[in-house]
């Protein structure tokens, strides 16, 4: 049981990460957030970037919390999964 849950959690941290990419990759490209995938990716991966844009502001225009975050959640489901084993 223990693993079937870390592995689902893991699948959950990899596409969040994903998610998190996607809107990195889209902030070069897409113009407008307001509807449609973008706005899905916006509303979705805000929490997280908003959380880590409290304690590391962008520095010189330049947005670290998408790095960050991928950072931490990579810490996590490392932590998760030698955590069942």
């Amino acid at each position: 049981m223990n693993a079937d849950l870390a592995y689902l959690v893991g699948t959950l941290i990899r596409v969040y990460t994903y998610l998190i990419v996607g809107r990195a990759l889209g902030s070069f490209f897409i113009k407008d957030w307001s509807h449609g995938i973008p706005r899905f990716l916006y509303e979705v991966t805000e929490p997280a970037l908003g959380l880590v844009r409290r304690f590391i502001p962008p520095f010189s225009g330049i947005d670290f919390s998408p790095m960050i975050a991928i950072i931490g959640l990579s810490l996590l489901s490392s932590w998760v999964t030698r955590s069942v084993l």
